[in-house]
């Protein structure tokens, strides 16, 4: 979101800087507030919920949860204008990273494993072990006929 707005320049010396002052003060608390209210809200459980009860077993989602939010403003002057702007944004990322199993009076906390690591890298390796060999004896055979 940008804001744009132009005012011819203010008559009384020192006025106008007084006044931006404020106004940059008065969106710095703005932007405070948002980002410690939506900072406080990126919970993991704002995204899975409360625990999960079953019996004697009680299931709590754990997630890695990451939030940034930043903003900015400028003012410039040409002619007989002075012109400000800003704007602003933030975000918030949640990942289940695994849950705590709770029962008989322990806590267990369990790994959500990342397909990437458990079948695609492992697939990788084997197929680059076994034509390693074969690329290596035909690079020889290039260099050396």
């Amino acid at each position: 979101m940008t804001v744009s707005e132009s005012k011819p320049r203010d008559p009384v010396p020192g006025e106008a800087e007084a006044r931006e002052q404020a106004e940059t003060a008065a969106r710095s608390q703005m932007l405070e507030r948002l980002a410690t209210t939506l900072g406080g809200n990126a919970t993991a459980k704002a995204v899975y919920g409360d625990p999960v009860q079953q019996g004697d077993i009680t299931v709590i989602p754990v997630a890695s949860v990451r939030f940034g939010f930043g903003g900015g403003e400028g003012s410039g002057e040409k002619a007989a204008e002075r012109s400000r702007g800003g704007g602003g944004g933030g975000g918030a990322m949640a990942k289940p990273i695994g849950y705590i199993e709770i029962s008989n009076g322990t806590a267990v906390y369990k790994p959500i494993r990342d397909p990437l690591v458990d079948i695609w890298l492992p697939m990788a390796i084997a197929v680059l072990g076994a034509t390693a060999p074969r690329a290596i004896r035909k690079l020889r055979t290039l260099r050396h006929p």
